[in-house]
């Protein structure tokens, strides 16, 4: 699957799930739904590339910052959830992830002192859901995926995060995100 069929695929989930009120996961596991076991496994291979794309340092103390702190699995979770919010937001959020400071869930989370916005663990298995509901198993994308990708027995190469930084330091975060440090840190310094 191309970007651009990704995308289009998360862009009428995204308009479905508006349109309807009903979560974007829920819209897109019903888009994905009627796509062939080899589209939705495409899909999934995809998402695990523009996933894996986000996986930097800059990005993570974004999700440090908005979330008051950020886990290896809420790091995750935000990840999902920049790629639920579209492929403007994620390519923004790719380019300089401090243009998240525009995004309306993280000025809203800001102004409410929240930290919830972007955090969306329930798009990471949007693909092990439509296979669960089209073969009423748990385990029926793994045993698709296994035939789908067999491992090599190869871990994957190092990924390159850019340059570590203490997500703890202010003067730091304020350097490195200005726009996203003066929302969340401010008065906390």
């Amino acid at each position: 699957m191309n970007r651009d069929r990704f995308w289009a695929l998360v862009e009428s989930a995204r308009t479905s799930a508006a349109a309807s009120g009903s979560p974007f996961d829920e819209s897109l596991v019903d888009h994905l739904s009627g796509c062939p076991s080899q589209e939705i496994l495409e899909y999934a291979e995809r998402f695990d590339d523009v996933h894996d794309a986000l996986y930097r340092w800059d990005v993570w103390a974004a999700a440090y910052l908005i979330g008051g702190g950020c886990s290896d699995d809420s790091f995750m979770d935000f990840r999902a959830g920049v790629i639920a919010s579209g492929r403007d937001w994620y390519e923004r959020t790719a380019q300089d992830p401090d243009s998240l400071a525009e995004h309306p869930d993280v000025v809203e989370a800001a102004n409410a002192r929240g930290d919830a916005a972007l955090f969306y663990e329930d798009v990471n298995y949007a693909a092990c859901k439509v296979f669960e509901r089209l073969a009423g198993s748990a385990d029926a994308f793994n045993e698709a995926w296994a035939k789908y990708r067999p491992a090599d027995g190869q871990g994957d190469e190092p990924t390159d995060m850019g340059e570590d930084f203490d997500f703890d330091d202010p003067e730091e975060m304020h350097r490195r995100l200005p726009r996203l440090a003066r929302l969340f840190l401010a008065g906390r310094d």
